[in-house]
């Protein structure tokens, strides 16, 4: 009973498998929330600079038989996330089906790493109808082929599309002015983005529990703002609103995470995968681990040694924390060792890597 709904959503898909195959069709499988989607609108305009394509969003909670004929008669099929229906949908030879996962690297285990063997076997199954997964470097290929359960033939380190955008140009100055106007704060000082990740355990995560703001607003505070960036999970884990005294900017809502690091001077954060895109940036990175020991403990794990490989200075309380920024203590030598380890091409151009790929 488990898989039903997934199996239902593979019997509809079987009611269009007769159809012709249309080669400028191109369909991207989506949730109506649109998460993570920026992969596939650079493959989507990457696709428009080759010529005229016909593009289709199937959105994955929502059931539209014209949906799925549009899905089944497609040349190309993009997805950004887990479909567990595509264990249950067989498409035609000519149809590719190409998995661009929504994150960089390979940071927090996942997926077949950490889950049990009833949804091994499931990924399995998803994976045997991918024709293609994309992946930043041919480092991480043995990771990825745990994590999906898929044969390592299939993992093209191609690049992640939505990379793109840090190559694109900005003007920053501009971005920084309208980011301090929207939330009412003067624009002269440098930004230190905050980026906590949630815990299973409720106590861990009121961050203000453990970073002294008022301390670290007293000394930084002439050059520094400190932007809040909470993880959208730790609602869920922690009840009552954040708590604080001193000021900060509560970020939490901005509609775009990459804007933001791009707009940053330096990041705080402690076991997010946001550590990954940041660090082909070039800019300090400080992890504030006061659970350490807790957190690798309890918590799925990584592949690899926390300590030893996190791109930058571990700190473990506030004194800690506002000395390195202060001193500028910031471990830059980590930083490339690890941008080195999570990505072959650092260049702007993964969105025409992979549709060349595809073309030829």
């Amino acid at each position: 009973m488990k898989f039903l709904k997934h199996k239902i959503y593979g019997s509809i898909f079987t009611l269009f498998k007769s159809f012709r195959v249309k080669n400028d069709r191109i369909s991207f499988i989506i949730d109506s929330g649109e998460s993570f989607k920026g992969n596939l609108d650079y493959i989507k305009k990457e696709f428009e600079k080759r010529g005229k394509f016909e593009f289709n969003f199937f959105y994955k909670d929502k059931i539209s038989l014209n949906a799925f004929k549009h899905l089944a008669t497609s040349k190309y099929v993009f997805l950004n996330d887990n479909f567990f229906p595509l264990a249950f949908m067989s498409f035609k030879d000519e149809t590719k089906v190409i998995q661009l996962w929504h994150a960089p690297g390979a940071s927090k285990k996942f997926g077949g790493s950490v889950t049990g063997p009833e949804d091994v076997k499931m990924l399995s199954k998803i994976s045997k109808n991918i024709d293609y997964l994309i992946s930043s470097s041919k480092k991480i290929e043995d990771y990825y082929s745990e994590a999906f359960q898929i044969d390592k033939s299939k993992i093209k380190p191609l690049g992640l599309p939505r990379m793109d955008y840090y190559f694109e140009n900005h003007d920053l100055n501009r971005l920084k002015e309208d980011f301090f106007k929207r939330y009412g704060f003067e624009s002269n000082k440098k930004i230190i983005l905050y980026a906590p990740t949630f815990r299973d355990e409720k106590k861990y995560n009121n961050v203000f529990d453990f970073l002294d703001l008022e301390k670290f607003n007293e000394v930084l505070g002439d050059d520094y703002v400190l932007a809040l960036r909470l993880h959208p999970k730790i609602k869920d884990f922690y009840t009552e609103d954040i708590k604080s005294n001193g000021e900060y900017i509560d970020c939490s809502d901005y509609p775009s995470e990459q804007e933001l690091m791009l707009l940053s001077d330096i990041l705080i954060t402690d076991y997010s995968s946001i550590m990954i895109e940041f660090a082909i940036l070039d800019k300090p990175i400080i992890f504030f681990v006061y659970d350490l020991d807790n957190y690798l403990k309890t918590e799925r794990g990584f592949y690899y040694d926390f300590k030893k490989t996190v791109p930058g200075k571990l700190v473990y309380d506030s004194d800690e924390l506002i000395n390195a920024v202060k001193n500028n203590d910031f471990d830059k030598d980590k930083l490339s060792r690890f941008t080195s380890t999570q990505f072959d091409a650092i260049d702007g151009k993964s969105s025409q890597r992979v549709v060349d790929f595809l073309l030829k």
